[in-house]
């Protein structure tokens, strides 16, 4: 298995056991896919829950450009509600998790075809 498998396989473990959810493992995939090589990088596979300026880089960067949602306060509400899943002690909590699920929560598996 190529090095994106073993993550991609990795991120639906973390799916089915901490955020208790069923990987749409296609989806999965593509969300994987174009979050680009910050997956290979151990400092941006991550998102740092804790840090609002992260977090706003999320929607910003994720959920208002990617998805083309406009800004709202419940963009915001997601995201924390997305990380509330996650689990907040859970130290490590990986990009493409988080936006799968951002993708999921907002019904926008359309935007990747």
């Amino acid at each position: 298995m190529s090095k994106r498998d073993d993550l991609i396989a990795k991120y639906a473990d973390d799916l089915r056991t901490k955020c208790k959810m069923d990987p749409d493992m296609s989806l999965l995939t593509k969300v994987t896919i174009g979050c680009g090589p910050a997956i290979y990088d151990a400092d941006s596979a991550v998102v740092a829950a804790s840090d609002t300026s992260e977090l706003e880089r999320v929607k910003n960067n994720f959920l208002v450009k990617k998805l083309g949602l406009a800004d709202s306060p419940a963009l915001m509400d997601a995201v924390h509600a997305v990380i509330d899943t996650y689990g907040r002690a859970e130290r490590q909590k990986y990009r493409a998790v988080i936006y799968y699920m951002l993708t999921k929560h907002f019904r926008k598996e359309a935007v990747y075809g």
